[in-house]
């Protein structure tokens, strides 16, 4: 081989392989939120974008400070109640990275390594306060040890909060149940409109396996009916109020 084919060679290889880390560790000083960090946030429409050498960047902003949480259906609303409020930081925005040349080879140097394209990074953490709330409900069909105790948490900007709260939370002066009286919890479950299949007008093919029909020119004749149901959650928003003057 040529030298100057070798030294294309090494500075390729050099270039490929720098930017095969860079998406999967990222920047250390802007490290992806854990999970617990990022549920219940809301992704808005304002974005940039940037494309470069093929390579599609966008950033998006997400908003954890919605002050709503989901439980489910089957949970008992009137369980809920404040375990503690703590001062953290969250991420108002998502970096995606997307290598159409890196993800496109990533399937055969990593099987199964295609879910990782685009590369995804929350970045811009701003302070906040996470308020963490239990509740009972079922107990998941995975749960070997038939758990009914679970949380959900919201967030709130500082500014959210009193001055004398944040002043109390901060000395750890406060008590849970005077902290609870600093917050109220509303619970909703709205019915809405949706559409299924209406069983008395839907005609379907003879058959013991409804992906396979004895009698190929067979259609099966399927009516849709609007009907009103239940969400399979409860909403549940928290919202900070003054302290009542004594």
């Amino acid at each position: 081989m040529a030298k100057g084919h070798w030294v294309k060679t090494v500075v390729k290889l050099s270039y490929l392989l720098a930017l095969g880390l860079a998406l999967i560790f990222g920047s250390s000083s802007n490290a992806q939120a854990p999970i617990s960090a990022t549920k219940g946030f809301v992704a808005s429409t304002a974005a940039v974008r940037s494309v470069k050498r093929g390579v599609d960047i966008q950033i998006k902003d997400v908003n954890p400070f919605t002050h709503f949480a989901f439980i489910p259906a089957t949970s008992d609303a009137k369980t809920i109640k404040l375990e503690k409020v703590k001062a953290t930081n969250v991420y108002t925005k998502l970096k995606s990275t997307m290598d159409p040349a890196y993800c496109g080879n990533l399937q055969f140097r990593d099987p199964g390594g295609s879910m990782y394209c685009p590369y995804t990074q929350y970045q811009s953490p701003a302070p906040a306060y996470e308020v963490t709330y239990s509740f009972t409900g079922q107990p998941l069909a995975s749960d070997e040890h038939d758990n009914r105790y679970f949380t959900f948490w919201v967030y709130f900007r500082p500014e959210e909060l009193d001055t004398a709260v944040r002043s109390k939370l901060s000395a750890g002066k406060m008590k849970r149940a005077e902290l609870a009286s600093y917050f109220r919890v509303t619970t909703s479950r709205q019915p809405f409109r949706g559409s299924t299949v209406d069983m008395a007008k839907s005609d379907f093919c003879q058959t013991n396996h409804p992906w396979l029909h004895h009698d190929p020119k067979c259609q099966d004749k399927i009516i849709y009916k609007t009907v009103t149901q239940l969400p399979d959650s409860i909403t549940v928003q928290v919202n900070a109020v003054s302290p009542q003057p004594k």
